[in-house]
């Protein structure tokens, strides 16, 4: 598709690159380019950006902190919208006896937001710490672990859709899960957290608790995405079952494809070496999976979201 960059961004207030590297700002590091990349500077900017797209037929994706995305080696068309600007990087609290309301942004980064949290003496986004990525990215797809999910004190959602609408959600409405929800396409640009103050040591020492379990398990140190795979359900007994523990189970820890390698610490994280490729990842995720199911009877699904060329936003 041949996208006109004026009559997209030409007189919108928009930050645009071309041809952008987006690939090696993941936590990956490695993969393609992105055609445009366009950064709005207002919410407004945002809505037009939908609306000219959606007339256009162009397709939108949208880019956070690249925690849990891997770009294809080919790169991506149409535009990569990212809430970089600082217009979508606040922070507003408001408190209402021992709890606080605060309103963030969907381009504040999680690690940050546990930072400030955690010095504020607020309870409930302990369980955040160590997850890396945006607010935005973190409540589409209901970033968490063992210690909770986002969603545990999420209550409002506030999205552009791709016809340029705003909405406000109200969380429980959503349907919210194990790494999902029935959140609409669209580009989240807030969402709202409920938090009630406790004692800043007592915050503390449960962010580093934590987050030191999750430098000692997981291979938080080199280059990856997070889990490579969602932790499947048994269908006989209805309950969840680590991936990881199937990948190990399987045989196939130090599995390797070029310079993509199944991590040795922590058997769910691919991470790379020098050299690597994103097709090297692909290339690697679809062994796993195929191992896992033929080994151990368990299809795996990816958690790791895979951007390819003239796929569908």
């Amino acid at each position: 598709m041949s996208l006109s960059r004026s009559s997209l961004l030409g007189d919108l207030d928009v930050e645009v690159s071309l041809d952008a590297q987006i690939g090696a700002s993941t936590w990956f590091g490695i993969g393609g380019r992105a055609d445009i990349l366009a950064c709005p500077r207002t919410e407004s900017a945002l809505i037009e950006l939908a609306v000219r797209c959606r007339d256009q037929g162009v397709p939108v994706r949208v880019l956070g902190g690249g925690a849990n995305l891997l770009v294809d080696d080919g790169g991506v068309d149409g535009v990569v919208v990212q809430l970089n600007n600082e217009h979508f990087k606040t922070i507003r609290y408001t408190a209402n006896g021992d709890i606080t309301s605060a309103r963030v942004g969907a381009g504040v980064n999680l690690f940050d937001l546990v930072q400030e949290t955690k010095r504020r003496g607020l309870h409930g986004f302990e369980m955040m710490a160590g997850i890396p990525g945006t607010a935005g990215g973190g409540v589409r797809m209901n970033a968490g672990g063992a210690w909770g999910q986002l969603s545990d004190c999420l209550k409002t959602v506030s999205m552009v859709a791709l016809d340029g609408t705003h909405h406000v959600f109200d969380a429980e409405s959503l349907g919210f899960r194990y790494r999902g929800s029935d959140l609409p396409h669209g580009i989240i640009t807030e969402c709202t957290v409920s938090l009630q103050e406790d004692d800043p040591i007592k915050v503390s020492d449960r962010v580093k608790e934590i987050f030191q379990h999750k430098k000692s398990t997981q291979p938080m140190a080199d280059h990856s995405a997070g889990c490579a795979f969602k932790n499947p359900v048994d269908p006989s007994t209805g309950r969840q079952m680590s991936a990881g523990a199937l990948i190990d189970k399987a045989g196939l820890k130090g599995r390797s494809i070029g310079g993509a390698t199944v991590s040795d610490q922590h058997a769910n994280f691919i991470v790379t070496n020098t050299g690597a490729s994103a097709t090297d990842i692909r290339r690697l995720i679809d062994e796993v999976r195929d191992e896992v199911l033929s080994r151990m009877g368990v299809t795996l699904e990816p958690e790791v979201v895979i951007w390819k060329r003239s796929d569908q936003a």
